[in-house]
């Protein structure tokens, strides 16, 4: 389909919204009372450092609430407000975050339900309100969505929309789109619905070996079964690799997408010379300014003494998890949490380690003076990080008293 053509007609249709419904000042204050906290402004206020008893937080320069991640929320509220007593459905999770997702659950927004990996939008009736997240929704559920008449409310990011829009320009051109992200990210998905041809890429590895197979040729049947849920209906690698472009899941790694694009261009300008270069390969900027700005300010607090981190964020959060990498890379202790409630006492915390499942680690907090650093993930509300700075002040007040 001509999804370019099918998001213009989209956009002109009264039935949906990218914009708020005229209760920002109403919701602003709801926001605030809910999610924000006067105890991080006051860190913020003081260097980013807060001193209690032994105990020295550093908080990143830059973490939490995104403004592509406010505005979604922002306007999820105003649906509800605007819309208090139609049935309203969101796609997926508005945002990585729980406690954000349960409390739409408490305004009763419902959630498409997921079936043996596939939604089911069965229970969605002609004339429903349903939101599209900030991660977006394939072009495919927005087709049946409008077929439907559904109010559709579009809290999409415009970073990730701006990603949409270059692997447009890379199907127009005939250009294949190497898109560095997870494949079952629902982000990805989106994206790669509206791309014609791509490939999806995990990392450096997966990058050099599509690479390799440019340059080289190879199996072509380990090539496609390595990728098989990772690139489009038909995709032939010794063809559809003559003429690239590199997009991005918006929450990588920023310094990863940056490698991943030099090797495309390298390889490329290596195959078929200066002189071809650019009819075989594009390349747009779109890394998010957001996790470019979490990142270099994660970057920045690891080079401190720390003598653990507390990375704070959804477990399916792609860019907190990517916080996490940072810390481990650096061999400083981190425990990814998603709520307070994981921690369980000043000597058992539930976590989740680095490409793992949730454990339980023992004596996590050691005794004596500490310096913590602690950082958030783009979906998480401050209140959030709030109350975990408080639990470890209130742990470590005890062993004192103790």
């Amino acid at each position: 389909m001509d999804t370019k053509a099918f998001k213009r007609s989209l956009n002109s249709s009264e039935n949906y919204h990218r914009k708020g419904f005229g209760h920002e000042a109403e919701v602003a204050s709801l926001l605030e009372s809910e999610y924000q906290s006067s105890l991080i402004q006051q860190i913020r206020d003081n260097n980013y450092t807060l001193q209690r008893g032994d105990v020295k937080i550093r908080l990143a320069e830059a973490f939490g609430f995104c403004w592509g991640v406010e505005r979604a929320v922002a306007m999820a509220y105003e649906t509800r407000q605007h819309f208090p007593t139609e049935r309203i459905w969101i796609t997926n999770e508005i945002i990585h975050n729980p406690s954000v997702n349960q409390r739409l659950r408490e305004m009763q927004v419902e959630f498409i339900e997921v079936n043996q990996g596939q939604k089911d939008f069965s229970g969605v009736a002609q004339g429903d309100v349903v939101i599209l997240p900030a991660f977006g929704a394939s072009v495919q559920e927005m087709q049946l969505l409008n077929e439907r008449s559904c109010t559709i409310v579009d809290t999409t990011c415009p970073w990730v929309s701006k990603v949409w829009n270059t692997v447009e320009k890379h199907k127009k051109g005939t250009y294949t789109s190497i898109i560095h992200g997870k494949y079952n990210h629902e982000e990805t998905i989106a994206t790669s619905s509206f791309a014609g041809i791509y490939l999806v890429v995990l990392n450096l590895a997966e990058a050099e070996y599509v690479c390799n197979y440019i340059l080289q040729g190879g199996d072509r049947e380990e090539f496609l079964t390595k990728f098989r849920k990772a690139c489009s209906q038909g995709f032939d690698p010794d063809k559809d690799l003559e003429r690239i472009g590199i997009a991005n899941q918006t929450t990588m790694l920023k310094g990863e997408t940056e490698q991943i694009g030099k090797m495309f261009e390298h390889t490329m300008l290596k195959k078929y010379g200066p002189a071809e270069l650019n009819q075989h390969f594009l390349s747009f900027n779109t890394i998010c300014d957001a996790t470019q700005e979490r990142q270099d300010a994660m970057f920045k607090l690891v080079d401190e003494q720390v003598n653990l981190m507390m990375v704070i964020g959804g477990y399916n959060s792609s860019n907190t998890t990517h916080l996490q990498e940072i810390a481990v890379e650096r061999g400083i202790p981190s425990y990814h949490i998603d709520c307070v409630e994981r921690i369980l006492s000043r000597d058992r915390i539930e976590h989740k380690p680095l490409h793992r499942e949730i454990e339980v680690a023992e004596s996590w907090l050691p005794e004596g003076p500490l310096v913590i650093g602690v950082t958030s993930g783009a979906s998480t509300p401050d209140k959030v990080v709030e109350d975990v700075i408080e639990r470890i002040f209130s742990l470590k007040a005890s062993v004192a008293v103790g």
